[in-house]
């Protein structure tokens, strides 16, 4: 069993054999709060729920669906919304913000 340590990619975690702690149960709980707030201190897997919860929501993953989730509790009993969304991903780590916005838009490719 490989450990995922900085791994945040979720798809990546499950399909390639990483240790996982199966969160997805509280998928459910989730849709049913009107709001979500995730406070935890660095590097306690903010982007790796992020990212479970774009592979979950997201259309473009719909045929994948029972790869990445099959073996896990969502897999068994997913909500209605599962794959029902278009997602749009925004990666601002690679944007330094330091410098003038002309220095801002050079490091970064999408602006």
């Amino acid at each position: 069993m490989k450990f995922p340590y900085g791994i945040s990619d979720f798809q990546k975690l499950v399909t390639k054999g990483y240790f996982y702690c199966d969160r997805t149960d509280k998928i459910p709980l989730l849709e049913k709060s009107d709001f979500q707030l995730f406070i935890r201190p660095r590097r306690f897997g903010k982007s790796l729920v992020l990212s479970m919860l774009e592979n979950y929501y997201d259309v473009a993953k719909k045929d994948e669906f029972e790869k990445i989730f099959g073996g896990l509790k969502i897999g068994k009993n997913p909500t209605d919304l599962r794959n029902s969304y278009f997602i749009l991903r925004f990666d601002f780590s690679c944007v330094d913000p330091t410098g003038s916005s002309e220095d801002v838009k050079k490091t970064c490719r999408c602006l």
